[in-house]
C-alpha cells in the first residue's frame, strides 16, 4: 500500500516516432494499424545483417530549436528537448506565471550519445586524440537531455536521469509520478528519449541474435505474439507526458488527459537479457502497480504490452499477465502491442506507449497489435489482432516495460473523475 497523498493527473503529451513528430500523427497512425518500419537510411547498413528500423526521417531539429545549439547536442538529445516542448506547449504550461522550483525532470535514455560517442571514436582513430570535439561529453552523457530539458523550460525543480534499459521511461514517469505525490514538486516533465541506429548499435543487437532480420518485408517484421517472429525491430524517437498534481491542474484551469494512479517496480534476478520464464518479476511489477493505485485485476479494461517480437519474452509477458490477471486474462482483458508498429524504441519505449494508453482512455480505441497471422499457442490471450477495437467504458489500462538486467516496471493510468 502506498503512503502517497497527492493525487497526479496527466496535462499534456509530446512523441516523437518513426511516424514522424507529434503526438497525432503518432495516434491518427497507430490506430489505423500503420507500420512506422523501413529500410535504414541514416546510416549504411550494407554490410549489415539487419537493414531495417523505426527511423525518425527527415527529422530537422533546426525547426524547432536554435540552429547552433542543436548541433551541440546528440540526436537522442534533440528528440528529447523537442518531445519535451511539445509536451509543455499540450500542457499549456505558462513558466512565467509558475514557481520554477516546483518543476521537475526525470527523463532517461538506454544508450544516450551512442552516435556521439561513436563519431568520436572514429575522429580519434583516424586523425588523433586532439581532434576530439569538446562538445563530446556534454553530447554523449545519458543525463543531459534531463539537464538541457531542464534549462529550455527553467524548471528548477528534482532533476534526474533514469537508465533502465528498454524499461527507462516507465521507471521514469514512475518516479516522476512519486515525486508529485509525494509532495516534492508540483509538474514533473518525465519520459525517455533514444536515437540508438547506429552501427555499433545496430550491430551488438544483431550479433546477440535480439533483431529481426526480416529486410525484404519491413512492415511485417515486428510481429508480436506471432509464431512468426524473429526479433525486435530497432527504433527511435522520444515519448514525454506533463504531470501535476491534481490541485495545480485545477488551480491553472489545465485539460486534463487522464489520473496516474499506480506505478509498480521489480527485478527478475534472473538473467542479463532473458525474461524469467514464469515472468515472476514481471507478474511482481504488475501486482504492485494494481496495489498501488489500489484497484483490482478486473478494474483494468486494457494492457499495453512490452510485446517486442522476441520469442521467449513474448511468451513470457503472457504467463505474467495470467498469473496475476487470472481467468480474467483470458475473458475479457485486452492486451495489445504499439511496438508492432512502430518498433522497440529502447528507452523511449514507455514514454511512448505511456502516450498511447492515455489516448486509449481519451478516445476509448484500442490500438491493435498488426502482424498477427499466426498466433502463438502459448500466447493466448486477446491481442486486438490487426485491427484496432473501440471499446465502451475504459476506465483504467496498464503499461508494462522491461529491460536487459531484468528491469520491470508497470504503470497505471485511470479516467479522471473529480
Amino acid at each position: 500500500m502506498s503512503n502517497k497523498s497527492r493525487r497526479v493527473v496527466i496535462t499534456g503529451m509530446g512523441v516523437i516516432s518513426p511516424f514522424g513528430v507529434g503526438l497525432d500523427l503518432f495516434w491518427d497512425n497507430i490506430v489505423l494499424g500503420k507500420s512506422g518500419i523501413k529500410p535504414i537510411t541514416i546510416m549504411d547498413a550494407s554490410e549489415h545483417n539487419v537493414k531495417i528500423a523505426g527511423e525518425v526521417s527527415d527529422f530537422d531539429p533546426s525547426i524547432y530549436l536554435d540552429k547552433k545549439e542543436a548541433r551541440r547536442m546528440d540526436r537522442y538529445c534533440q528528440f528529447g528537448m523537442v518531445a519535451a516542448k511539445h509536451a509543455a506547449e499540450d500542457a499549456k504550461l505558462d513558466m512565467e506565471l509558475e514557481d520554477p522550483t516546483r518543476i521537475g525532470v526525470i527523463v532517461g535514455s538506454a544508450a544516450g550519445g551512442i552516435g556521439t560517442i561513436e563519431n568520436n571514436c572514429r575522429v580519434i582513430m583516424e586523425k588523433g586524440p586532439t581532434k576530439c570535439s569538446p562538445f563530446t561529453v556534454p553530447m554523449m552523457i545519458s543525463n543531459i537531455a534531463a539537464g538541457r530539458i531542464s534549462i529550455m523550460l527553467n524548471a528548477k525543480g528534482p532533476n534526474k536521469c533514469v537508465i533502465t534499459a528498454c524499461a527507462t521511461a516507465t521507471h521514469s514517469l514512475g518516479d516522476a509520478f512519486r515525486t508529485i505525490a509525494y509532495g516534492d514538486a508540483d509538474v514533473m516533465i518525465a519520459g525517455g528519449t533514444e536515437a540508438a541506429i547506429t552501427p555499433l548499435s545496430m550491430a551488438g543487437f544483431a550479433s546477440a541474435r535480439t533483431l529481426s532480420t526480416r529486410n525484404d518485408e519491413p512492415e511485417l517484421a515486428s510481429r508480436p505474439f506471432d509464431m512468426g517472429r524473429d526479433g525486435f525491430v530497432m527504433s527511435e524517437g522520444a515519448g514525454m507526458l506533463v504531470m501535476e498534481s491534481l490541485d495545480h491542474a485545477l488551480a491553472r484551469g489545465a485539460r486534463i488527459y487522464a489520473e496516474f494512479a499506480g506505478y509498480g517496480a521489480s527485478a527478475d534476478a534472473y538473467d542479463i537479457v532473458a525474461p524469467h520464464p514464469e515472468g515472476e518479476g514481471a507478474a511482481r511489477a504488475m501486482q504492485l502497480a494494481l496495489d498501488d493505485a489500489e484497484l483490482k485485476p478486473t478494474d483494468v479494461q486494457y494492457i499495453n504490452a512490452h510485446g517486442t517480437s522476441t520469442s521467449l519474452g513474448d511468451i513470457a509477458e503472457t504467463i505474467a499477465i495470467k498469473r496475476v490477471y487470472g481467468n480474467y486474462a483470458k475473458n475479457g482483458l485486452l492486451v495489445s502491442s504499439t511496438k508492432s508498429m512502430v518498433g522497440h524504441l529502447l528507452g523511449a519505449a514507455g514514454g511512448v506507449e505511456a502516450a498511447a494508453c492515455i489516448k486509449t482512455i481519451e478516445t476509448g480505441i484500442v490500438t491493435p497489435t498488426i502482424n498477427l497471422i499466426d498466433q502463438d499457442e502459448k500466447c493466448d490471450l486477446d491481442y486486438v489482432a490487426n485491427k484496432a477495437r473501440k471499446v465502451d467504458n475504459i476506465n483504467a489500462v496498464m503499461s508494462n516495460s522491461f529491460g536487459f538486467g531484468g528491469h520491470n516496471a508497470s504503470l497505471i493510468f485511470k479516467k479522471y473523475k473529480p
